[in-house]
């Protein structure tokens, strides 16, 4: 199927439907340039929630249908391919994190909005990468916090809130891709260059940085600053969008430690997704997020308990 048959007939259904199509920052860049809305995952489920459309289609991955379907139980989700998994979420099996829980009694539990629903469910807050430091210092200091799936991230929170935190030991594997010697070397070549990265980096990647945020929170930040060349220490997708935002700068992706097409770090899950199975998803309106009302009003909870926070 050709490309321009494929855009056609995604905006025929997608009419034909009164669907909406949510694509996270790190889809490949057809699906960027055909999507209603470009974000990180809680900010594409809440805009989910201010349309009228029947049905979502979310080119994302597989916690990400869920927190829309979370957030969204009168509309139906789809989303173009059940492979499109996450290493932080696969990382972080229930039954495990249920032992992890006992073994820790007493302690509040933040998790990463990057996680399964079952495990939300096991939770008293959830956090984005964006809301994490304002989530851990709303927690009173004589609670003993226990932090998942990322490892990284939970590094860096306790490093900015001096809050100690019990550690699920779990990683993305794209944001612990990144060679701080090919860094180094990018960045002799560019010295007036401003380094932005994601706290999901390894410590040594953030030490480095100039900048430590969220892909929004990255994306403000070198849309603001004077700086004209970025490295930017996150899944390479945000470029595509980026780049048409401030076109008189130079943006560099940071190098991974692999030799790969692009040098810099992709998400294999996120690309898993085309625009041909985005089409036969809305088409034929399958696979489709399917939750159980119970399951489903517990990973509400924490959700909403941060929405009130932030």
């Amino acid at each position: 199927m050709n490309k321009t048959f494929l855009v056609q007939e995604i905006l025929r259904l997608k009419h034909e439907k009164n669907a909406v199509i949510l694509a996270h920052y790190y889809q490949n860049e057809d699906i960027q340039e055909i999507a209603d809305f470009i974000g990180d995952s809680l900010e594409l489920a809440k805009k989910a929630q201010n349309t009228d459309a029947d049905i979502i289609v979310f080119a994302g991955v597989l916690f990400m249908a869920e927190t829309a379907k979370i957030l969204n139980p009168d509309k139906k989700v789809l989303f173009p391919d059940w492979e499109a998994g996450c290493s932080l979420a696969d990382g972080c099996d229930p039954e495990d994190f249920k032992m992890f829980k006992q073994q820790h009694p007493d302690h509040v539990v933040v998790t990463y909005i990057n996680c399964a629903a079952e495990i939300k469910t096991m939770s008293d807050l959830v956090c984005t990468s964006a809301n994490a430091k304002k989530i851990i210092n709303s927690i009173p200091e004589d609670k003993k916090i226990i932090f998942a799936p990322d490892q990284n991230l939970g590094k860096y929170l306790e490093k900015e809130t001096k809050r100690e935190m019990v550690l699920w030991k779990g990683s993305c594997v794209v944001h612990e891709a990144f060679s701080l010697d090919k860094l180094i070397e990018i960045y002799k070549k560019n010295p007036t260059a401003k380094i932005a990265a994601h706290p999901e980096s390894e410590s040594h990647i953030l030490k480095t940085a100039h900048y430590i945020g969220s892909t929004s929170g990255i994306t403000n930040f070198v849309k603001t600053d004077p700086a004209a060349v970025f490295i930017v220490a996150t899944e390479a997708g945000i470029l595509h969008e980026l780049s048409k935002a401030v076109p008189e700068k130079t943006l560099i992706p940071a190098p991974s430690k692999e030799d790969n097409t692009c040098a810099c770090s992709e998400c294999s899950f996120m690309k898993v997704n085309t625009l041909e199975k985005l089409y036969l998803c809305l088409k034929n309106e399958t696979p489709e997020m399917v939750l159980p009302e119970t399951l489903r009003k517990e990973a509400l909870k924490p959700i909403e308990r941060m929405l009130e926070l932030s």
